[in-house]
C-alpha cells in the first residue's frame, strides 16, 4: 500500500505566524514544542504532520481546510500555465520543480506571476501604439476601448476569484429560491418591472429610495436574470473589482470603468453560469452553445461568452476566440482566450462567415479557416438580437463568432459526423494578407510593390509583383 506523501507547508507556517504577531519561540510556546522545531518546520526541513496541523486549527482557532490549504494546486497551476508561454520554450522546467517553486516559494510565485501579467499587458498597447502610428503620428490619446480589452486579453480573459465569489453567491441564490428573493433577503430590494418609457432609456436602475431593483419590462427572461445578477455583482464584489483593477494599467478614469464594466459583466455571467456546473455542463453537450443556452437559461450571446472564460488553472476547457460585429463590420466586443491573431486595426477578414450570417439570421454557420502562416481555426458564427421587446421598439442585429484551434475542433458537437473540408484561406486583415489573388481585398498589402495596371490586369482588386 502506497503511503502518503509528507507534507511540507513551510513557507504557509512562517506567513501565519507573522499575521498573528508571534514569534518562532512564542507559538513553539503555543504548540509545546521546541523552537527549533518550528525553525525546522518553517524551512521545509520536517514535514508537518496530521497531529501539528490539529494543534494549530485548535490552539488558533484556525479552520482546518484554511491550514491544510490546497497544497498550492492553484498556484502550481497558474505558473505553470505562464510558463507555457513559447519565450519560455528553450528552458528546462520540469513540472515537480514548478511545484516545488509554486508551495514552498509562494511570495516570489506570485511576484513572477504579476510580472508576466504586467508584461502582457505592456506587449499589447506597444502592439496597439505600433499600429496607430500611421494614422496619428502626431498624437498619443489614449484609447479607453483598446486599454479595456487589453487588460482582459493580458489575463485572457479568466478571473479565478470572481469565479469562487460568483459561485458562492449563486449558491446562496439557490438556497433562497433565486435571484429576486436572495435580494430581498440579504439586501431587502425587492424587484420591480416598469414599462420603457418610465424607466427612460434605463435597462436597470437600483432604487434606493424605495429599497428596490427597478428592470425594463421589455426584457427577455435571459436579459432580465443577467440585470439582476449584474447588480449582485455590484452590491458583493466592489473590493474585488477593486482589487483586481489595481494591477491594470490605464492612462485615464474611461479605459478603467470601461474595464469595471467588463468585470461586472465577467462576475454577472459567473453567477448565472456556476464555473464547476457550467464547465461540467459543456464537456457533456459538447459545447452545443444553444442547448447550453436553454439549459442555464441565458441567451446564445451570454452562453457564447462564457465559452471564452473557461481557463480557470487546473480546470481550463477549449480556449475560445469570441467577436461580434455589425452589419458593417464593426467590432464591438473582442475576447480572446485562444491566440487568434484578430487585427487590432481596421476589419477583419470579409471571407469569413461572420459577416455572411446576416444573410441567414439565427443560424448557426459552420467553418474551417486557415491563415497565411498556415494556423487552423474552427469557427461557428450567428445572429444575435438586442432590443426589441414590444411594437416599435427598436432593434439592433449582430454577428458573433466563436473560434478555436483546428487541435480541439473535435471536441465540439458542431464537427460530429462529418469530415473536415478543405479550410477557407484568410488573413488576419487585407493590409497584412499578401494573398495575391483574393477576389474580396480592400486594399493592398503594406509592403508590396504593385503591378501598372496598363499591362496586366488580374481579376483581384490588386495586382503586386511577386517576392
Amino acid at each position: 500500500m502506497a503511503k502518503d506523501r509528507p507534507v511540507y507547508m513551510g513557507p504557509r507556517l512562517r506567513r501565519l505566524r507573522r499575521e498573528l504577531g508571534l514569534t518562532q519561540a512564542d507559538m513553539a510556546a503555543d504548540l509545546e514544542i521546541s523552537a527549533s522545531y518550528v525553525a525546522l518546520l518553517e524551512r521545509n526541513q520536517r514535514p508537518l504532520t496530521a497531529d501539528m496541523l490539529l494543534r494549530l486549527a485548535r490552539t488558533y482557532k484556525l479552520d482546518m481546510a484554511e491550514v491544510a490549504g490546497d497544497g498550492g494546486a492553484e498556484q502550481t497551476a497558474r505558473l505553470q500555465a505562464v510558463l507555457k508561454d513559447p519565450m519560455f520554450a528553450d528552458i528546462d522546467l520540469p513540472q515537480l520543480a514548478t511545484g516545488d517553486v509554486a508551495v514552498n516559494y509562494p511570495g516570489i510565485t506570485e511576484a513572477l506571476l504579476r510580472l508576466y501579467t504586467s508584461y502582457r499587458e505592456e506587449h499589447l498597447a506597444l502592439a496597439d501604439r505600433d499600429a496607430g502610428a500611421d494614422a496619428q503620428p502626431q498624437e498619443d490619446v489614449a484609447d479607453p476601448v483598446a486599454e479595456s480589452r487589453r487588460f482582459l486579453a493580458a489575463r485572457r480573459n479568466s478571473f479565478p476569484l470572481l469565479d469562487d465569489a460568483a459561485e458562492k453567491l449563486a449558491t446562496e441564490a439557490e438556497a433562497e429560491g433565486g435571484l429576486i428573493a436572495w435580494l430581498k433577503a440579504k439586501h431587502n430590494l425587492r424587484v420591480r418591472r416598469l414599462p420603457s418609457d418610465v424607466m427612460a432609456g434605463s435597462m436597470r436602475r437600483l432604487d434606493r429610495h424605495r429599497d428596490a431593483v427597478l428592470l425594463d419590462d421589455a426584457l427577455d427572461g435571459a436579459s432580465s436574470s443577467f440585470q439582476l445578477a449584474l447588480q449582485i455583482a455590484y452590491l458583493e464584489m466592489r473590493k474585488l473589482f477593486d482589487a483586481i483593477l489595481k494591477d491594470g494599467q490605464f492612462a485615464g478614469t474611461s479605459g478603467q470603468r470601461l474595464a469595471r464594466r467588463a468585470l461586472a459583466s465577467y462576475a454577472a455571467a459567473a453567477i448565472l453560469m456556476p464555473y464547476t456546473a457550467f464547465a461540467k455542463a459543456v464537456e457533456a453537450r459538447r459545447y452545443d452553445v444553444e442547448a447550453l443556452a436553454r439549459q442555464f437559461g441565458t441567451s446564445f450571446e451570454q452562453t457564447a461568452h462564457r465559452l471564452t472564460t473557461l481557463q480557470k488553472p487546473g480546470q481550463e476547457r477549449v480556449p475560445f476566440f469570441f467577436l461580434r460585429v455589425d452589419p458593417a463590420g464593426n467590432a464591438s466586443k473582442r475576447l480572446d482566450s485562444a491566440g487568434f491573431p484578430f487585427a487590432r486595426h481596421g476589419g477583419s477578414c470579409p471571407l469569413w462567415s461572420v459577416h455572411r450570417v446576416f444573410e441567414t439570421p439565427r443560424e448557426v454557420v459552420t467553418q474551417w479557416l486557415e491563415l497565411p502562416d498556415g494556423q487552423r481555426f474552427f469557427s461557428i458564427a450567428r445572429t444575435v438580437t438586442a432590443g426589441g421587446g414590444g411594437w416599435g421598439a427598436p432593434k439592433v442585429e449582430r454577428a458573433i463568432a466563436l473560434c478555436c484551434a483546428a487541435d480541439h475542433a473535435h471536441r465540439l458537437i458542431y464537427t460530429q459526423d462529418a469530415p473536415a473540408p478543405d479550410p477557407t484561406p484568410i488573413g488576419v486583415t487585407c493590409r497584412l494578407c499578401h494573398r495575391s489573388q483574393c477576389m474580396a481585398r480592400s486594399a493592398p498589402p503594406i509592403g508590396r510593390d504593385m503591378l501598372p495596371d496598363d499591362y496586366r490586369r488580374t481579376r483581384a482588386p490588386f495586382g503586386f509583383a511577386d517576392g
